[in-house]
């Protein structure tokens, strides 16, 4: 299947609204939905992408159950924290090493994750890092087009 590319970021400084949600219980139409109409507020933003971030907690994999909370951003990277626009909040995403895997197709279809987290991960070098995982919804990603692209980010660290 996907091969990824493994890259070590430094830390980014990201602009964006969050809901806690849960897979049984999932709300990421609803944050996007108050997010898309209002990110051109963001005045000093580095790209046009769009990052749709999550936080786990520690033990979300580990005892995985569709009703686990998590927090989901809708973002963008920006410069600074000089401007935030009311009602929006600042989130610091620390660097480190990721699994980046570039992501064509239906936005609703897991069968990506079920591959990074039950083939690619088992099978490599890495195990899960306890960091954010995040997608870059760039200029080639359209909601539900099974043509649409984007990258796929899951924290990593070398197995000891």
């Amino acid at each position: 299947m996907i091969e990824p590319r493994i890259e070590t970021i430094s830390e980014k400084k990201l602009i964006g609204k969050r809901l806690t949600m849960s897979f049984a219980h999932y709300k990421i139409g609803e944050l996007w939905q108050s997010f898309v109409p209002r990110h051109k507020e963001i005045a000093n933003n580095l790209t046009g992408d769009l990052i749709s971030l999550v936080i786990y907690g520690p033990k979300h994999f580990i005892d995985f159950q569709p009703t686990n909370q998590f927090e989901r951003w809708a973002a963008v990277e920006v410069a600074n924290f000089e401007s935030v626009p009311a009602g929006m909040e600042t989130f610091i995403l620390q660097g480190g090493l990721y699994a980046v895997f570039a992501y064509k197709g239906l936005n609703t279809d897991n069968s990506i994750f079920q591959y990074i987290f039950e083939t690619w991960l088992p099978g490599s070098n890495y195990t899960l890092s306890n960091r954010p995982h995040f997608e870059v919804l760039g200029d080639k990603y359209q909601n539900n087009d099974p043509m649409s692209e984007e990258e796929i980010w899951i924290p990593i660290e070398s197995k000891h």
